[in-house]
């Protein structure tokens, strides 16, 4: 027990830390970050319990127990606000902090006792589960509005919340299978160990990742709906003629920052129609379109501008990132930009 009290010092300050970091760095959307950084204040609270004894007042017990309950709230919001840029904070946004409230008014009055013991576990794991669900429909959305809407990657910040919230719910499962071992067992304290190894294996991975890219959530626009291809339209090949015509001559794919709305503008296009032209005709997402010319412009560049570099390609054709363009070439030509430059000499 003594290595798990040690590991839970550890985690409490890590967690400090990185709260610390969130509120103080530097970046052009810090909603995302306050919220993440509350969700660990408060997780603080609860992994307090690895190594601080059981408080004395009743309020402060009940608080602390309490305080599981804002902690998925608070994650959700964090996963909007990541989403979207114009995600604000309203007054109804309390409605989530009910159950926190009712349990904490009901330990601070009576107490934790069994009945309440159980009733609060009861209603902490499906509120979990509750917003684990509502997390991945946003990011499902998510994911919708972007490819077809935008030109520029958002797929890194789909990814890193995607595998956060599938990280959270393996965690969660040690903690579901710790509860059916009896407290004291070896068992059960070697599970408590491998659950506070993983827990700092998450927060770590988090420090490394808001250190390296302290800039990866610039959201996309929250008024947007997904498209539905139902709403019809007649046959329009002449006007995807057109389209494909203009891409090709004005090259508006070059733009990194290329939305639909921006190019729905250059082409006199409404964004509704355009879209269509996008999704039904030529049979892919916007970010998939647009990317299709910026790869066959760098297929060309990679043939007859030897003297380039790969890196130097792809902020030509209107990428913002290697891994963005490294993804993007493969998935159109099977193999990476370094590889297919090669077999071009062979």
């Amino acid at each position: 027990m003594g290595f798990i009290n040690d590991l839970g010092k550890i985690i409490f300050f890590l967690f400090i830390l990185l709260s610390v970091f969130l509120i103080t760095a530097r970046s052009e959307r810090k909603l995302p970050d306050y919220l993440f950084a509350s969700f660990l204040l408060v997780s603080v609270i609860d992994f307090s319990g690895f190594f601080l004894s059981p408080p004395d007042s009743t309020i402060i017990s009940g608080g602390k127990l309490a305080s599981v309950l804002l902690q998925m709230p608070l994650y959700y919001l964090y996963v909007n606000s990541a989403c979207y840029f114009n995600f604000r904070l309203h007054k109804r946004l309390l409605l989530h902090a009910i159950p926190f409230l009712f349990f904490l008014s009901l330990f601070s009055i009576g107490g934790v006792s069994r009945q309440g013991q159980e009733a609060f576990d009861i209603i902490s794991t499906v509120q979990y589960y509750y917003y684990i669900i509502a997390v991945l429909l946003v990011l499902r959305t998510f994911r919708k509005l972007y490819q077809e809407n935008y030109s520029s990657s958002h797929h890194a910040t789909h990814k890193w919340l995607m595998q956060t919230t599938i990280l959270f719910l393996i965690g969660n499962f040690f903690v579901l299978v710790r509860g059916f071992i009896s407290e004291g067992t070896p068992m059960f304290i070697y599970l408590y160990g491998f659950t506070s190894l993983y827990v700092l294996f998450v927060i770590s991975r988090f420090v490394m990742n808001a250190l390296h890219r302290p800039n990866l959530f610039a959201g996309i626009n929250k008024e947007l709906v997904p498209f539905n291809l139902a709403a019809g339209y007649g046959e329009q090949t002449e006007q995807l003629k057109d389209l494909l015509d203009f891409m090709e001559t004005e090259m508006p794919h070059l733009d990194d920052k290329l939305t639909l709305q921006k190019l729905a503008e250059q082409t006199n296009f409404s964004e509704k129609q355009l879209s269509l032209l996008i999704n039904q005709h030529a049979g892919k997402h916007f970010f998939d379109f647009i990317n299709q010319f910026r790869i066959n412009y760098a297929k060309k560049l990679l043939k007859e501008e030897s003297q380039l570099t790969v890196l130097e390609i792809l902020y030509r054709v209107g990428f913002n990132s290697r891994s963005s363009f490294y993804t993007a070439f493969k998935k159109e030509t099977g193999v990476t930009p370094t590889d297919y430059r090669k077999s071009l000499t062979r």
